[in-house]
């Protein structure tokens, strides 16, 4: 798909594929909103009781959830292995269009950033000590895994562009891959989604959303 890099509102940059209308980030911020949603929701919370952390990513993209999460891993002494779904990854052009200076809110993880994408699918690589990345290019519905997850990033375009992402069913694979009281965090706070997650099993919080949203999705396999 052709897509162009676009500079939001916190000055990071995200993705924007005209063919879906749909932005790989927030235009209010492109690392706030991953920040927010994913790290302070989600890595900070499950490595309270962690010393290692296994994840899942459901959305791979730009990399800026991975990169943050290498950042907050550096900085917190975690171990991290953490696997990637991502069935369409941004072509290398676009990649390449991302430079040192768009890059400079992802603190540390910002070296890592090429280096990521180019990594062989389905290998294990050491992106660093702590920390060990796995990436898969599968569909959702398509991916397996002997792992179990003690932190899964939900990070899809929005139901109105990919509805089909957000059904129960995989809301109940997902369930099943995870440890108990793994955490599941998304941008996306829609009642319907909310709904599918509960009957998944999961007990569901609404949360404060990043700017420019009011709420997110946390939910937590009890």
């Amino acid at each position: 798909m052709r897509s162009t890099l676009v500079i939001t509102a916190d000055g990071s940059p995200t993705i924007f594929v005209p063919e879906l209308n749909e932005h790989y980030h927030s235009v209010h911020g492109a690392v706030q909103e991953s920040m927010h949603v994913f790290i302070r929701a989600g890595f900070d919370e499950a490595a309270i009781n962690n010393a290692s952390l296994s994840i899942l990513e459901v959305g791979l993209g730009t990399g800026f959830n991975l990169l943050l999460t290498l950042n907050a891993v550096i900085h917190n002494q975690v171990d991290v292995t953490y696997h990637a779904i991502e069935p369409f990854p941004p072509a290398n052009e676009i990649l390449s269009a991302f430079t040192s200076a768009h890059l400079e809110q992802l603190g540390e993880g910002a070296a890592y950033f090429h280096a990521l994408h180019q990594v062989p699918w389905e290998k294990a690589a050491v992106l660093h000590e702590r920390f060990t990345l796995i990436k898969y290019r599968d569909t959702l519905s398509d991916f397996t895994s002997n792992s179990k997850y003690h932190l899964i990033y939900f990070d899809a375009f929005a139901p109105g562009v990919q509805p089909d992402m957000w059904k129960q069913e995989h809301f109940v694979n997902l369930f099943n891959l995870m440890h108990s009281g793994g955490i599941l965090v998304t941008y996306c706070a829609k009642g319907d989604v909310r709904r599918a997650m509960q009957s998944a099993g999961f007990k569901v919080e609404r949360l404060p959303g990043p700017p420019g949203k009011r709420e997110m999705l946390r939910a937590i396999k009890i």
